[in-house]
């Protein structure tokens, strides 16, 4: 129980730092959000990729900074555990009219848990529920700026509205065409509301701040009727001659949850109101969780607390047990799974087969690379937890023999309770080597193209896979492949690619051992094809589609240009939705129909 007198003299003071040390870290973030629109204007594409690496760190560094101020103004470890109750009473008092409250009480668990023994992780210390609502939060301030604004066009108002909507948000750089771009927009969303008469309610909500990725700005908004609603967002990318461009529609949940997929690396976005903004995203994809939708707008440690409740309270009302996760077994990382929840546990063994030259350090250097990385839809992401705490009973026994036998220096396990020092977690799917198993052969045909596309894909972000066996990959609900096996991972820029030379002489040519020189990051593309191709089906697809894969100019040229400074375009929907390429289209068959006339 709480003490009913705040009479501690430090708990006040420690409550305040804590809150000003949080103020620091949003405000900085806010910073980095607001200058990715300067950096889109110039087109600084890299540093628009350095400002989405470099923002993660942003929580840990703020948190350390805090830890070290408690430990030398108030000296933290000396505190009585009955002045972290106050601490925690006072930090609610001051986060009542605050505009970030749900973010300031996970950085004050995350500054508290670094100063308290394990044993005090309850609510009496920090929150394990949230203490305060975030239902209904606007910034009043005159003048701020609100969530989303809305717009009341008719019919015949749409194109009008549609370039208001696109103009408010004062990009400084000319368009190439804005009413040619907003006139493919509002057909597109014309064509999707068909019929459908204009209700009294009729209007069109877009969230006040662009989203910025990579390359790439995007407006998103809704058009509400009567009870329906349609999602839709707006791609704007400048072109080669400098201008900007909308260059596409995207419209409907399936569209939008490809673009906020997990897969793809956080929006910069400018919010005064986070919960607002992430509520306002739960109408647009209601399947999304707020933890998910938290971790793509760069506030992935608050997704991180928000996924850690929901499993403890599935826990709570579930009984099915923890298992080794279907699928081959892999050498680095022991992989088990609940099957009533979506996701993966992975733990780094320790030890491996003598063919894997690694360390747990390394391994986690990998995942790391890949969190900072832009993963452009081909990488699932981790969500990386230090202490999880598991009932112990809901394990199966072979689960547990094999975790005590692989991981038994990262276990504590009491009899009650079973502690994984480190995990990683990932959303689950299912492996592409068992899906091509039970596919039917058109399935088989799409998941080998998108097997090609995805290392392609990765390529264009500077990754090699390093390890491109099909276990290595999955497959979402969505049909798109994905790498999910970081621990041989490199940047494409740091890989030699080789040709196998020709042998000099017959005993060279017989010889079952490599008997060329193969240096460190060395990597002959021609030698993939035995441990991909051996199925006959597998083989004419991928041949017919990505011969060029087992070709080391291929990989060399894409290695050239990166280093040359060139940023790919990795779009997040098919490039045949794009409006450039659907005129390209149209112009085609215009031209094809005019000669066809002439003759």
């Amino acid at each position: 129980m709480f003490p009913h007198q705040l009479d501690d003299p430090n708990a006040f003071a420690i409550a305040q730092a804590i809150v000003e040390g949080f103020d620091r870290h949003y405000q900085l973030f806010t910073a980095a959000a607001r200058a990715a629109k300067k950096r889109f204007e110039t087109a600084d594409w890299q540093g628009q990729l350095d400002a989405q690496r470099d923002r993660i760190a942003f929580y840990d560094l703020r948190v350390d900074e805090a830890v070290e101020r408690l430990h030398t103004e108030f000296k933290a470890a000396e505190q009585p555990r009955g002045t972290w109750q106050q601490v925690k009473l006072h930090t609610i008092g001051l986060l009542i009219d605050h505009y970030q409250p749900e973010l300031a009480e996970t950085f004050f668990n995350s500054v508290i848990t670094k100063i308290l023994d394990r044993r005090d992780f309850r609510n009496d210390f920090i929150f394990v529920r949230p203490a305060l609502s975030t239902d209904y939060i606007e910034n009043d301030e005159p003048a701020a700026v609100p969530t989303y604004r809305a717009y009341y066009p008719t019919r015949e108002t749409l194109h009008e509205t549609c370039m208001r909507v696109v103009t408010n948000f004062q990009l400084d750089v000319e368009f190439q065409d804005l009413a040619r771009d907003v006139d493919d927009v509002v057909a597109a969303l014309l064509h999707s509301l068909g019929d459908a008469r204009l209700r009294a309610n009729f209007q069109v909500q877009v969230l006040s701040s662009m989203f910025y990725r990579n390359k790439g700005a995007y407006v998103v908004g809704k058009i509400v009727n009567g009870f329906g609603s349609l999602p839709f967002a707006l791609p704007i990318l400048h072109g080669d001659d400098g201008l900007l461009a909308i260059d596409a529609v995207l419209i409907g949940e399936e569209d939008l949850l490809l673009l906020f997929s997990a897969a793809r690396a956080y929006f910069l976005v400018d919010m005064g109101v986070p919960s607002a903004t992430v509520q306002f995203l739960r109408t647009l994809m209601p399947r999304k969780t707020r933890s998910e939708l938290y971790s793509q707008v760069g506030l992935q440690k608050q997704g991180k607390a928000l996924f850690y409740r929901d499993l403890l309270t599935h826990l709570r009302h579930s009984s099915d047990k923890f298992r080794i996760a279907p699928g081959i077994k892999g050498m680095v990382m022991l992989v088990f799974d609940l099957p009533s929840f979506p996701v993966v546990f992975k733990i780094i063994k320790d030890f491996y087969p003598p063919q894997k030259d690694t360390t747990r350090e390394r391994v986690m250097d990998k995942y790391l690379l890949v969190k900072q990385h832009d993963r452009v839809g081909r990488m699932a992401d981790t969500l990386e937890f230090s202490n999880v705490t598991l009932p112990r009973h809901r394990f199966e026994d072979d689960l547990l023999a094999e975790l005590k036998h692989f991981c038994g220096s990262l276990l504590e396990d009491d009899g009650q309770t079973l502690v994984i020092r480190h995990a990683y977690i990932e959303r689950r799917m299912v492996p592409l080597n068992i899906y091509l198993q039970e596919a039917s052969p058109a399935q088989v045909e799409q998941a080998v193209v998108e097997y090609g596309n995805a290392i392609k894909d990765l390529v264009s972000a500077n990754i090699f896979p390093g390890d491109m066996l099909w276990k290595n990959f999955g497959v979402t609900r969505h049909g798109k492949v994905v790498f999910y096996d970081y621990d041989e991972i490199e940047y494409l820029t740091d890989c030699n690619f080789r040709r196998v030379p020709q042998p000099r002489n017959e005993e060279e040519e017989m010889s079952g051992e490599i008997w060329y020189d193969v240096k460190p990051r060395d990597v002959f593309p021609e030698t993939f094809a035995p441990f991909l191709l051996g199925n006959p089906d597998v083989r004419r697809v991928f041949m017919a589609e990505h011969a060029d894969l087992l070709d080391a100019d291929y990989w060399q040229q894409r290695k050239q240009r990166i280093l040359a400074g060139y940023v790919h375009d990795v779009f997040p929907y098919d490039p045949a939705r794009r409006f450039s390429a659907r005129r390209a289209a149209q112009s085609h068959s215009d031209t094809r129909a005019t000669q066809s006339a002439s003759h």
